[in-house]
């Protein structure tokens, strides 16, 4: 069985370069389109799978090609996708987004089939919820579905990580979730929604981490880009992890492959501020091929980078 399960969204990406991101109303010629297999549990979940866990998928795709594609990637990632329901009436999800020479990006998404992964649909996968030693949830399904995994997950002993993102128009909806979670993981912009602090340097992210902390009651793993992570476990001080400094060619996934691999060190053992090490490599190594599932990092790759002597500061 699975030791990391992740109940999240499955996209297609639609991935279009320009020299610069467009402003609201200008049109800018592109440089480059390709198609990827995405969504932020999709690409969590091979991530996971990429850093040595066995991972299953739970989630919802159309009956089309899209969705045929998505499953096909999973299964050569090594994803279990008996989870994976094929929807009758909607569409494979799919993203749109933009990635400048700078490597940044935005990013508009159309749910489809992920809309409809409710609480009700996880009945039919409670023993594989059951034996996980971790639980990955984002926001990108709907909110009740990740509180049933979690209630499911918590009462079998496993551990539960939510990455509240994207974060919902009223973050005050995540309170139940947020205290259903053993350990949250946000980035700066959703620490500071969920917090009101304003995340500018490590000590205003740590004082994010430890408002959320004492607000939800588990831990919590701040990500901050290249300004590495913050670490807040219960009962102790706020801990500083750096970043590894590579050179960006896409940010797109990077931070979807922090979380895939802080999980699946998590579920080998790992204790928080390690996994939090292992993690940043991940998200680094992310950055430096284009696409989403394509730049996802293999275990080997995770722990040649996070062995390195010099490291970012």
């Amino acid at each position: 069985m699975a030791d990391v399960v992740v109940v999240g969204s499955l996209n297609c990406d639609l991935v279009m370069r320009v020299a610069r991101l467009p402003r609201p109303g200008e049109t800018v010629p592109g440089t480059g389109f390709e198609t990827f297999v995405g969504g932020k549990g999709c690409n969590q979940a091979i991530a996971a799978a990429r850093a040595g866990a066995k991972v299953a998928m739970i989630g919802r795709v159309g009956r089309d090609a899209y969705g045929d594609r998505i499953l096909e990637v999973l299964r050569r990632a090594g994803v279990d996708v008996t989870g994976v329901v094929r929807d009758e009436t909607e569409g494979t999800g799919v993203a749109q987004i933009f990635v400048d020479d700078a490597g940044q990006n935005v990013i508009g998404v159309a749910p489809r089939a992920n809309g409809r992964v409710g609480a009700a649909s996880l009945s039919a996968f409670t023993s594989l919820l059951e034996r996980a030693r971790v639980l990955l949830l984002q926001l990108e399904v709907p909110v009740e579905a990740g509180l049933a995994a979690a209630r499911v997950v918590r009462a079998a002993g496993g551990r539960v990580v939510l990455n509240p993102a994207p974060i919902p128009a009223d973050p005050a909806s995540l309170r139940e979730l947020l205290g259903a979670a053993d350990l949250i993981l946000p980035n700066e912009t959703e620490a500071e929604a969920l917090t009101g602090v304003a995340c500018a340097d490590r000590a205003r992210a740590a004082e994010a981490a430890r408002a959320l902390g004492a607000a939800s009651g588990g831990a919590v793993v701040v990500t901050l880009g290249d300004r590495g992570a913050i670490v807040a476990e219960r009962g102790a001080e706020p801990v500083s992890s750096p970043a590894f400094m590579v050179p960006v060619v896409d940010t797109t996934a990077a931070g979807d492959a922090f979380a895939g691999a802080l999980a699946a060190s998590l579920a080998a053992g790992a204790d928080l501020v390690r996994a939090a090490r292992l993690a940043n490599a991940a998200g680094a190594l992310a950055c430096t091929r284009a696409g989403a599932e394509p730049s996802l990092p293999t275990r080997e790759a995770i722990e040649a980078l996070a062995a390195r002597a010099g490291q970012g500061t």
